[in-house]
């Protein structure tokens, strides 16, 4: 049966960061529901190659709705964490040991969330000493998964890697 995955998502994402996992998730069965502050807005890739309506907004939605949670890099994940609501949304999902998936930039969201401690992972090259300060034990390495439970990769040609070991705690 398949999972339905909250996707924080705005403006400045990295395209290929959300279209290849997210149509991924979707070819698996999985249903992934976009989440920013307006329902119904058009956000739009960094590269100017994707174009995103978002199904929520985040007033109107519950970690306890959703089965996962998905991070697409970019700048997007900086921008979302200026915002409590988007901070406290992804700290549910750690805090209840719910699957995460954040790629390049996507861990900031986790980082301001304090929910990185002791856990393997990795990120983009800029943000390796962020994490680390956040107490992330730091791998340059193209997918981390941490405790059946977060699945962490750098940049776009880790996708495949991503992709895979996402899927898999998808199926558990």
């Amino acid at each position: 049966m398949g999972k339905k995955i909250a996707c924080l998502i705005t403006s400045m994402f990295e395209d290929v960061e959300f279209t290849e996992p997210s149509n991924a998730f979707t070819e698996a069965g999985h249903t992934v529901v976009t989440i920013e502050n307006e329902k119904g807005k058009s956000v739009q890739g960094k590269q100017g190659k994707a174009k995103v309506t978002i199904d929520e907004s985040i007033n109107d939605v519950k970690p306890e709705d959703f089965d996962a949670l998905f991070i697409p890099g970019g700048f997007s994940p900086d921008l979302l964490r200026e915002d409590d609501r988007f901070v406290a949304f992804a700290k549910t999902f750690m805090d209840d040991k719910k699957p995460v998936f954040a790629i390049c930039h996507g861990p900031q969201l986790l980082i301001t969330a304090k929910t990185l401690e002791g856990r393997d992972a990795t990120g983009y090259k800029s943000i390796k000493v962020d994490m680390e300060y956040a107490g992330a034990k730091f791998q340059d390495k193209e997918v981390m998964v941490c405790g059946n439970q977060l699945v962490t990769s750098r940049q776009p040609k880790d996708i495949p890697a991503f992709n895979r070991e996402s899927l898999k705690l998808l199926s558990k």
